[in-house]
């Protein structure tokens, strides 16, 4: 069943026939609507639209670089994913003294080819996009008074792991109503080449019963059955059968629905099954709160055309989580240099994707 598709499709088809004109920072103009929500049972199959071509790779190069911590193109460039090229350039040419700037194609090609001293300051200069989302989610920074220290002003500094606490709290309080994550910092947003259109994203999980659990247990199985003195919870948790499932919901103040959201509904996806792995639990819905959810107005054939289009069969996603099974832990082990190419060509596997092929459309930066 394919549901994230017919969802997606509505929703081209809603902003299409309700609509309005609206102006936007990039000069290219919207036709705008306000306030959606698509909901997705990852039991059903990983939410890689079908209706066009999706590169799934640079899917995960995007999140591995948030996961990492990162904030400079220079990381993504070298992995062959160009998202952001275009915002590094645009702030580039609006911060340069240059009297001749560089083309987007010499600056991206300064940004990859490290060489030299002067090119590596470079792309620590203009690489930089600022204290957008792996900051937030890895680094995210907070002054606090304290009056316990006499000798000081009484303000301290610290910097907060939003995902490494999250996954903390999942492992010892999975029942908390506080498992969010936020990268909307009021206080850094004008340093940021581009405040966070997903801005916030919140967990929630649940105990599974014991038929769910025993569900999990035949999938594991060769031949799908479990014995009847064996169908109990001491057994399933000798196993390590997970004992909840967890669902995401992420926050979009801004959808660009064309270009951006087929992305954004994977990426999500792909964290909540990582997030599942790393705390043993079982993905089980995703869910996204959209507000303005628009199609720029050079979008708008393209749209036409996938709404045309019939729906696939989704993929599944294989993880062979056996990175996770090691003494480093698993954030840790984004940092190492080889970490991605082990993921791109072994850990995670898209299985069965078949789609229609890419419609192309201007990005508007």
């Amino acid at each position: 069943m394919n549901n994230i598709d017919t969802q997606y499709q509505a929703l081209l088809n809603d902003i299409l026939a309700n609509g309005v004109k609206k102006e936007d920072r990039t000069g290219t103009g919207t036709v705008s609507i306000f306030g959606r929500q698509i909901r997705h049972k990852m039991s059903e199959g990983f939410p890689l639209l079908t209706t066009k071509k999706m590169p799934f790779k640079s899917i995960i190069s995007e999140l591995i670089w948030f996961l990492r911590g990162d904030t400079n193109i220079k990381y993504l460039v070298d992995n062959g994913c160009n998202i952001w090229n275009g915002d590094a350039y645009k702030n580039y040419l609006k911060l340069t003294k240059d009297a001749e700037p560089l083309t987007q194609e010499q600056f991206i090609d300064k940004i990859r080819l490290v060489r030299f001293k002067t090119d590596d300051e470079f792309v620590k200069k203009w690489g930089e996009l600022g204290p957008i989302y792996g900051k937030q989610w890895r680094k995210c920074e907070n002054f606090f008074y304290d009056n316990t220290d006499p000798d000081g002003d009484g303000f301290r500094y610290q910097s907060i792991d939003q995902i490494q606490n999250l996954i903390n709290n999942l492992k010892n309080n999975p029942d908390s109503r506080r498992l969010m994550v936020n990268a909307w910092n009021v206080g850094e947003l004008d340093q940021m080449v581009l405040p966070p259109c997903h801005y916030g994203f919140q967990v929630y999980t649940r105990e599974l019963s014991l038929d769910e659990r025993l569900d999990l247990m035949r999938k594991r199985t060769k031949d799908g059955t479990v014995d009847y003195d064996n169908r109990h919870h001491g057994f399933l948790d000798f196993h390590n059968i997970p004992k909840r499932s967890i669902s995401l919901m992420w926050n979009q103040r801004s959808v660009d629905t064309f270009l951006g959201l087929p992305f954004n509904i994977a990426s999500y996806a792909l964290l909540l099954e990582i997030i599942a792995r790393e705390v043993n639990m079982v993905p089980d819905e995703l869910i996204g709160n959209l507000g303005d959810v628009h199609l720029y107005s050079n979008h708008l054939e393209q749209a036409r055309e996938q709404i045309e289009r019939e729906p696939m069969k989704l993929p599944t996603l294989n993880i062979d989580d056996e990175f996770w099974n090691t003494d480093i832990p698993f954030l840790e082990s984004l940092k190492h240099d080889n970490f991605l190419k082990c993921l791109l060509e072994e850990d995670i596997q898209l299985c069965n994707y078949k789609s229609h092929p890419t419609i192309k459309a201007p990005l508007s930066n």
